[in-house]
């Protein structure tokens, strides 16, 4: 492994989150490959790999996180920089698709950008593509390439046996949401709950329901994204409304837009459970937000994919695991 690696094997980072690919680097151990990233004056990308890829297997670790347009763009460059030099496969190890929000036409005249950004991903050089929790799992269809759409729900799983969380129910903020909770309660043996808020007409108040029972129990909002963190922080408010002791709120990508930091501290969520496959700035942090790292895992599946060997079976152990200690 440590030959093959040292020989054949290159791990680049984009500028998006490379606090991620260096804690991936570590775990690896092997260095990054450095490459020039530059900005021109009127915004251009310049990228250009400082060390020779010819007949590698190379990882670029560059999720779409905000600026998504600009990160995107940038992923694209650096592909095409590493295809026009030789290498042997190219994977984009995108863990946060940002585009995979629009996948579908729900309007007349609207684009469908999850299925577009994918075209370009390919165009551009991409042999296979890693990304965790799609916001839709279908979107790995849009894809003519090998993909891998990798799941946090163990590091979430074992993190609230870890707390020792009593009377526990996972709830979805929405009903598009109820498989991931569905998920949730499988492996942890638990019940579920649906938060039903809906508009019957313009200018008619909300309908605030919530489809299970909460009352006296702990819940647990599950969900793909934080984005504006307005669904999230209003859930928990009905969920409280209807009876639950106390609200968490775990999420894989932490995209924290606009005032979602002002709305979580406000809140009555006691604690936020988010990875890092969006790098959280200093701005952004607070005492409510716990993130968890996506390395190990991401780092295992790198390993594999680069040996030729299944990740399931990662996935299969791990859960082995969790349900011994659920028993």
């Amino acid at each position: 492994m440590a030959i093959l690696l040292k020989n054949h094997f290159k791990l680049i980072s984009g500028t998006a989150n490379k606090p991620l690919a260096e804690e991936v680097a570590k775990i690896l151990k092997i260095p990054l490959t450095p490459v020039e990233i530059k900005r021109f004056h009127d915004g251009e990308i310049y990228c250009r790999a400082m060390e020779s890829v010819r007949g590698c297997d190379v990882y670029v670790i560059q999720p779409t996180s905000p600026d998504a347009s600009l990160n995107l763009m940038e992923l694209l460059i650096m592909v095409d920089a590493l295809k026009r030099s030789s290498p042997d496969k190219i994977t984009a190890v995108i863990s946060y698709y940002g585009y995979c929000r629009q996948d579908k036409k729900t309007k007349p005249r609207e684009p469908i950008t999850a299925k577009l950004v994918a075209n370009m991903i390919e165009t551009a050089g991409v042999n296979r593509v890693m990304m965790f929790d799609l916001h839709v799992a279908q979107v790995q269809g849009f894809f003519d390439i090998p993909s891998d759409n990798l799941e946090v729900i163990p590091l979430f799983a074992n993190y609230i046996l870890d707390k020792k969380l009593k009377d526990v129910v996972f709830v979805s903020p929405d009903a598009g949401g109820a498989s991931r909770a569905r998920a949730f309660g499988k492996i942890l043996n638990a019940p579920i709950a649906i938060v039903d808020k809906r508009r019957p007409a313009p200018n008619v108040a909300y309908v605030e329901n919530v489809i299970g029972d909460v009352r006296g129990k702990t819940a647990i909002l599950v969900d793909d994204l934080i984005d504006t963190a307005g669904s999230i922080t209003e859930a928990a408010k009905i969920l409280l409304k209807f009876g639950a002791m106390d609200v968490y709120a775990f999420a894989t990508h932490a995209v924290l837009s606009n005032q979602a930091v002002e709305k979580i501290k406000n809140s009555p969520i006691k604690e936020v459970v988010v990875t890092n496959t969006i790098e959280t700035s200093k701005e952004k942090s607070t005492g409510k937000l716990k993130v968890i790292s996506i390395a190990p895992l991401l780092g295992e599946a790198i390993k594999r994919t680069h040996e030729g060997l299944p990740i399931g079976v990662v996935y299969e152990g791990m859960y082995r695991k969790i349900a011994k200690r659920t028993k």
